[in-house]
């Protein structure tokens, strides 16, 4: 038990110690590009103003402007995990979509890895979760990321695109609510939180919370999502996720809801694969044509 408390102070001061040196670098690309894809390190702005978000950044060959495409990565209430947590990358699912002409920007949200800082989408305990806060939250991050990449000279400010997986996914649906000007389409990759309860697989923290509050993300969002979901995802299992989708449309939104078939040994973590996204390329490529800039859709 003193080793784990000695190894957790440590954890909290390395990121203590990430927080302070992020905050004090200035936005925008970190360093050199490299392959593939260009791929380029970037601090961002996040919602604590003392928290720099480290991000990867992929882009097409040439100067642009581009669309934007933001993958939002998944999450973990365990702190210890979180911290040890490397730069999420994503790099197939980013290659299918500079391949299709997007900048690519994966930033890491705080409480996360190198990032650092306050937790700020945590969801409490699994009895009493609050996946309406921990939604917003994730919601905000993504917006701070997001709206600093639109107002680069390279990238264009209609037909961005949001794609995010669990907790990411599920902040991605937080921010359909709402509705922000030049985004155009959402891809929900195994949307939840609170999978895994107690660490046991087809398991649900506060289930019919996590119901209500994916309702409550459906009120009044017009913005087009993807909601996809692997058939051997012990996360957030097909039937579950079609009950929060189904709850999601019933507040008037647009939602297509896709079962896919099996991915690896777990399905959760089809949208980090090659594989994974080589399944989802048609229902990927449903989702861009809803993302055509004609169809983006005003507030």
């Amino acid at each position: 038990m003193q080793s784990f408390k000695a190894l957790s102070a440590l954890v909290v001061l390395g990121m203590v110690c990430a927080q302070s040196a992020t905050a004090q670098a200035p936005f925008g690309a970190q360093g050199a590009e490299a392959e593939p894809n260009r791929m380029q390190p970037w601090l961002v702005p996040s919602p604590d103003p003392a928290t720099s978000a480290h991000a990867v950044l992929f882009r097409p060959p040439g100067d642009g402007p581009f669309r934007l495409a933001v993958i939002a990565h998944a999450s973990t209430q365990n702190v210890l995990r979180r911290a040890q947590m490397p730069q999420p990358e994503y790099r197939a699912l980013a290659a299918w979509l500079v391949a299709r002409g997007f900048a690519v920007l994966v930033p890491e949200r705080p409480g996360h890895g190198a990032t650092g800082g306050k937790y700020l989408e945590d969801q409490g305990g699994c009895d009493e979760a609050d996946y309406s806060h921990s939604g917003r939250a994730t919601a905000d991050e993504i917006a701070a990321a997001l709206n600093y990449l639109r107002g680069q000279s390279f990238i264009r400010r209609d037909g961005a695109i949001v794609l995010g997986h669990s907790a990411g996914a599920w902040g991605a649906l937080a921010l359909a609510r709402e509705n922000p000007q030049g985004l155009a389409a959402i891809v929900a990759f195994a949307a939840g939180r609170g999978g895994h309860a107690n660490d046991f697989p087809n398991q649900v923290c506060a289930l019919h919370t996590l119901i209500a509050s994916a309702a409550e993300f459906g009120e009044g969002a017009r913005v087009p999502v993807t909601w996809l979901v692997a058939a051997n995802d012990s996360y957030f299992p097909p039937d579950l996720s079609r009950r929060l989708a189904d709850a999601f449309r019933s507040g008037g939104d647009k939602v297509e809801f896709y079962l896919l078939p099996a991915s690896g040994g777990e399905g959760h973590w089809l949208a980090e694969t090659e594989s994974g996204v080589k399944i989802a390329g048609p229902e990927l490529e449903r989702a861009l044509k809803l993302a055509s800039p004609r169809r983006d859709r005003k507030p």
